[in-house]
């Protein structure tokens, strides 16, 4: 894998918007010098609908959750996925008042307590590093991070198959996250067996223009981190079809499942093909995986113009 800078039913079974800031070019991190991806006739993708441990908890919560994301993603490896998606702020849960108090520069809170803030060489991170080393997967996962300079973001963190960990940002920030996060630039591309894989948390894929910044990227994949609730069942159907279709792209989401702040999920975490029918849905709305090949050649079918 190399970096370049989100059983089911078969019927695709969901926040006010803001006029769409323009979208930037694509964050990619580069490949290294001499690498040449291969490409793959078909990329296995595991989508993991996921119920975050000990919501509410904050720091407390990441340890647990991490451990939990290592045996998914061991599971998923196993049904022979190379790429493996969790939802928006998986390693936390999506309680914002966790992030607004002390501990929010990333370093330990008060009385000792672990930050939920994750930055770069967070050594809780490393059991899923060594994961995803010992599997050759790539892992998309959801946190709270703090860059560099404390620049807080709400970020999908891709955990590659040589277990380093790039941050991607949310660009369309909506409610408290726009008092806690600074908004990124558009979606990050990651490149596995030689499928560009463009990333989105949640609100990205209510804009068209996200979506188009990503197909510009040459991007074969939408892959989205997401929270949707019970009543946004039929958004969550015309985000991901009209995304895939418009753009002839395979879209993937994966939901946060339980119940949260903003109301207990609705579920449907599955797959997307270039004509924006669904590939498959997961049942229910807790923790739960499904896997589905994609197939570059229904991409050339469409793409070439040989099907509507």
């Amino acid at each position: 894998m190399t970096l370049t800078p989100p059983q089911a039913p078969t019927h695709p079974p969901a926040q006010s918007l803001a006029v769409a800031p323009p979208e930037a070019p694509p964050v990619e991190a580069k490949p290294r010098p001499g690498e040449k991806p291969s490409v793959a006739a078909t990329l296995w993708a595991a989508i993991v609908q996921y119920e975050a441990l000990l919501p509410g908890a904050g720091g407390e919560a990441v340890e647990a959750n991490v451990a939990a994301h290592v045996v998914l993603v061991e599971q998923a490896h196993a049904r022979g996925a190379r790429l493996v998606l969790f939802p928006e702020l998986s390693l936390t849960g999506y309680d914002l008042s966790v992030f607004g108090g002390s501990g929010a520069d990333g370093q330990p809170a008060q009385h000792g307590q672990p930050s939920p803030w994750l930055s770069d060489g967070d050594t809780r991170l490393q059991p899923l590093q060594d994961a995803c080393v010992r599997t050759q997967t790539t892992a998309i996962i959801g946190a709270a991070w703090r860059a560099a300079d404390h620049t807080p973001r709400l970020a999908s963190l891709i955990i590659g198959a040589d277990g380093a960990v790039t941050a991607v940002f949310k660009t369309h920030l909506h409610g408290t996250e726009r008092e806690l996060f600074v908004r990124g630039s558009g979606p990050g591309i990651v490149d596995i067996d030689g499928w560009r894989v463009a990333l989105a948390v949640c609100a990205d894929a209510a804009y068209p223009t996200h979506a188009g910044a990503a197909a510009e990227a040459k991007a074969d994949v939408y892959a989205v981190s997401a929270l949707y609730s019970i009543g946004d069942e039929l958004r969550l159907g015309l985000h991901m079809g009209a995304r895939s279709m418009d753009h002839r792209m395979f879209g993937l989401l994966a939901n946060l499942g339980g119940q949260t702040p903003l109301g207990a999920s609705c579920g449907l975490s599955g797959a997307w093909g270039p004509d924006g029918v669904v590939l498959t849905q997961v049942a229910g709305t807790g923790t739960e995986v499904a896997v589905v090949a994609l197939d570059r050649s229904r991409l050339h079918a469409y793409r070439s113009g040989g099907e509507a």
